[in-house]
């Protein structure tokens, strides 16, 4: 198994302090000098990751000043919110996945319309197991526009995040509508999430859009329900409002929870 970089196992071990509220809210943080004797790391690793801590709203200040505490929940920002692979590194679990087949086809009557596409359009259309931790987590069946997908055809989508390769493709990623369900296994789904057929899964579907509107991706995931969890959390304050959402596993693995932050910001 491939070593946890350095600055990611800080990242995880600060978080877990934070989550677990050995560091609290308003909490100031330990100097990079004391972090960098308590793990034996230098300046650098414990840099980044407390830039990642900031990154997800959890410490604030710098330039001189200790970090504090300032929130116990991460915030995501979008890239992490729509990308498994970001939101299980961000919780500290290492993220896996398996092509099962991928092809250039028109699809069913519902995920053209969700697509807004004509009946006899082409569109590319994968499925892919997600592994965490080396375990089956979740199924996700993808489907692109013809314009958007066709890069994905000759790519190797066992490498990592799917958004993160169209993201250097220069894709307008810009939106993203999540709903969660719960749907029974079916034959695919139990032979690959080693579940029985019926089984109760978490269900989300995501379309996401371009900066215009216009649907790039209709997205039917789903997730072994032992796996994966959804917490809706919900504040107010007198900021303009907004969401995050998407899961972000959280606690040891098996039985950590794939847990949906949804908040007004």
């Amino acid at each position: 198994m491939t070593a946890i970089p350095l600055h990611r196992a800080l990242a995880a071990e600060l978080r877990q302090r934070i989550r677990s509220g050995q560091l609290a809210v308003g909490e100031s943080l330990p100097s990079e000098a004391q972090l960098c004797r308590e793990f034996a790391a230098s300046r650098g690793p414990v840099r980044q990751a407390l830039a990642a801590l900031r990154d997800e709203g959890l410490i604030g200040g710098g330039q001189g000043k200790r970090p504090v505490v300032l929130d116990a929940v991460p915030a995501q920002p979008f890239a992490s919110f729509l990308s498994f692979t970001r939101r299980a590194e961000i919780t500290g679990h290492v993220p896996g996945q398996r092509l099962q087949e991928i092809a250039l086809r028109r699809p069913d009557a519902t995920v053209a319309a969700a697509l807004g596409l004509e009946p006899d359009a082409l569109a590319v259309q994968l499925l892919r197991l997600r592994l965490l931790d080396g375990r089956p987590a979740a199924l996700e069946r993808m489907t692109y526009v013809e314009q958007v997908g066709r890069s994905l055809l000759t790519a190797d989508l066992n490498a990592g995040s799917i958004y993160a390769f169209l993201t250097t493709q220069g894709v307008d990623l810009h939106a993203a509508r999540h709903t969660f369900d719960a749907v029974a296994a079916d034959a695919v789904d139990a032979t690959l999430l080693e579940v029985p057929v019926g089984a109760p899964l978490l269900r989300e579907r995501r379309l996401t859009t371009d900066s215009s509107g216009a649907p790039i991706e209709w997205s039917d995931d789903r997730y072994r329900p032992d796996v994966a969890t959804v917490t809706v959390t919900n504040t107010r304050s007198a900021r303009a409002e907004g969401t995050r959402t998407g899961p972000a596993w959280t606690g040891e693995h098996p039985g950590g929870a794939a847990r949906a932050e949804v908040a007004g910001a």
